[in-house]
């Protein structure tokens, strides 16, 4: 497969063609942007403006860009991020997906963290679409954080669910009962609803870039449903209080249990116990939001947060039985697969029987069937090097699908600062030269200077041997997160910060704690609900 996609003289002639005229066009807008906008520090400072919720910010205003604005930057990070390059894991695409989880030796570059479920990266995914999105900025072209717009509120409040309610967003709410969201079935279980064309009808269309994320959303949706009758059946509030009083109640009692399992469940996953216990024990550094309103930086946004494009896995295990009574094991995506009705990849937009997500792959139900992620470290999984153009927000014909290649072309987007300048702010232990050695031979300086999404990587693999990010990127990540958290007035840390889940685990009782398995319990999506 993997020759199909790039061998042949021809092919290579047409490829370095290509990606001469990509260098030749991104340098010269970076350049023309660049000499206008970033001529000094101080001009970058100026640039900055102040931090606003709607809009993009940075948490390190007053830092140098990594580099100035050059073509040979330019071809130095298309060289880093190109497909078959230095982040690419090399994964054998040319063997089955299934082959691909069982034997390990067909991804040795896609080693496993035995402290993540491969649940992990998709629930991170969730939350990004949920607290920003930038379908404006150029890649490459330097441009001011707080003139490009966030097209999400920056806060977990679910609107990448709930959209803006069901009134103003009446088509995501069930027609019979408008305090419900719709939810519809095209296979054996859950899908979220469709248009005829299959086209999601949810309030984010990234939610349906791929099987399981379409599946996170309409785990969501039951939830709420769910919620919806917990409400109604304790002291006839339906009545009493009206359809407004159960919505809010609903949204408030999904979205409160969603923020505990961040808090709680997942950013320690990301960032380390330990780093979730010093933030809010001792406060934020470095993310101290202008008058309290919650921002997107562009060092978290573009750089830091992009941490999880290194733990997803070539291919997956969907579900157990859902192929003819066999697993459906899929690559995560593939080319070859586009347009066809029910494609052999776990790509959105699409119905069939088998196209759902059993669940005891991804979270760890105690029955030995949960997969563990991959660790976090400067290898990606092969498929993201040529990404289908359909997951590419704002795509324009040219520019790359290597989502390697388009994280780090937004450090000239967004001039971020070098991971080294940022550990020296910080106080933090840096890398050395010797830890990026293999970026010296580009000729640019990197292993000095190195670009932010690569240093926080390359620090996760090496300080925190991939488990976590490290010191740079666990405080970047968890401030942000957390900070985020913590300026929303609706959410549990800012309006009763003592509050605890009040639903019941899997095992039946309310303890207080509440996590993602018990979370799609309650849904009704987990494996017993289904009688798997």
């Amino acid at each position: 497969m993997l020759t199909d996609f790039y061998g042949g003289k021809q092919m290579e002639a047409n490829a370095s063609s290509g990606r001469r005229r990509l260098l030749k066009s991104i340098a010269a807008a970076a350049l023309t942007a660049g000499a206008a906008a970033f001529t000094s520090i101080d001009a970058l400072v100026a640039y900055a403006g102040e931090n606003r919720p709607d809009r993009f910010g940075r948490l390190f205003p007053h830092l140098p860009p990594f580099a100035e604005v050059s073509e040979s930057v330019v071809q130095a990070l298309l060289e880093i991020g190109r497909p078959g390059g230095m982040m690419d894991a090399k994964d054998a695409l040319e063997r089955s997906p299934a082959d691909l989880i069982l034997d390990p030796a067909l991804s040795a570059n896609n080693p496993d963290n035995p402290t993540h479920t491969a649940g992990t990266t998709f629930f991170g995914q969730f939350m990004d679409h949920d607290m920003t999105f930038d379908a404006g900025s150029a890649l490459g072209v330097p441009a001011d954080p707080n003139r490009s717009r966030n097209s999400r509120v920056p806060v977990f409040d679910l609107d990448s669910v709930y959209g803006k309610g069901p009134i103003a967003s009446l088509q995501l709410y069930d027609p019979h009962d408008r305090v419900k969201l719709r939810i519809e079935s095209g296979g054996l279980f859950e899908d979220v609803p469709r248009n005829s064309d299959n086209t999601a009808i949810i309030a984010d269309p990234r939610n349906d870039e791929n099987m399981v994320i379409a599946g996170l959303q309409a785990a969501f949706i039951k939830f709420h449903n769910r919620a919806v009758d917990h409400i109604r059946s304790h002291a006839n509030v339906h009545t009493a209080f009206g359809h407004e009083y159960v919505f809010e109640q609903a949204r408030r009692m999904t979205t409160w249990h969603y923020q505990w399992m961040i808090v709680h469940e997942f950013l320690p996953l990301f960032v380390g116990q330990a780093t979730v216990k010093d933030i809010l024990e001792n406060g934020r550094r470095f993310y101290r939001p202008d008058e309290g309103e919650g921002f997107i930086p562009v060092e978290f946004s573009g750089a830091a947060y992009r941490f999880g494009h290194s733990m997803a896995r070539p291919s997956y295990r969907a579900n157990l039985h859902g192929d003819n009574g066999q697993p459906f094991f899929a690559f995560l995506f593939a080319p070859d697969q586009a347009g066809l009705p029910d494609p052999g990849d776990l790509s959105g937009g699409k119905r069939a029987p088998r196209r759902f997500i059993g669940w005891q792959t991804f979270f760890n139900f105690g029955d030995g069937e949960v997969k563990p992620n991959k660790r976090i470290d400067t290898a990606l999984s092969t498929p993201l090097f040529n990404l289908p153009l359909g997951t590419i927000a704002g795509f324009t014909l040219g520019s790359p699908t290597s989502l390697a290649q388009r994280s780090l072309l937004r450090h000239l987007t967004w001039s971020l600062p070098s991971g080294q300048s940022i550990a020296r702010e910080m106080r933090a232990p840096a890398l050395s030269a010797a830890d990026l050695q293999d970026l010296q031979g580009l000729g640019v300086r990197f292993e000095r200077s190195t670009p932010l999404f690569y240093y926080v990587l390359r620090e996760a693999q090496l300080m925190a041997s991939g488990l976590t990010l490290g010191p740079v990127g666990g405080r970047i990540v968890g401030e942000v997160i957390l900070g985020l958290l913590e300026t929303d007035p609706d959410s549990y840390l800012a309006a009763r910060r003592s509050w605890r889940p009040t639903l019941p685990t899997r095992s039946g009782p309310v303890t207080g704690d509440f996590r993602m398995i018990d979370f799609l319990t309650f849904a009704g999506v987990d494996p017993s609900s289904r009688g798997q």
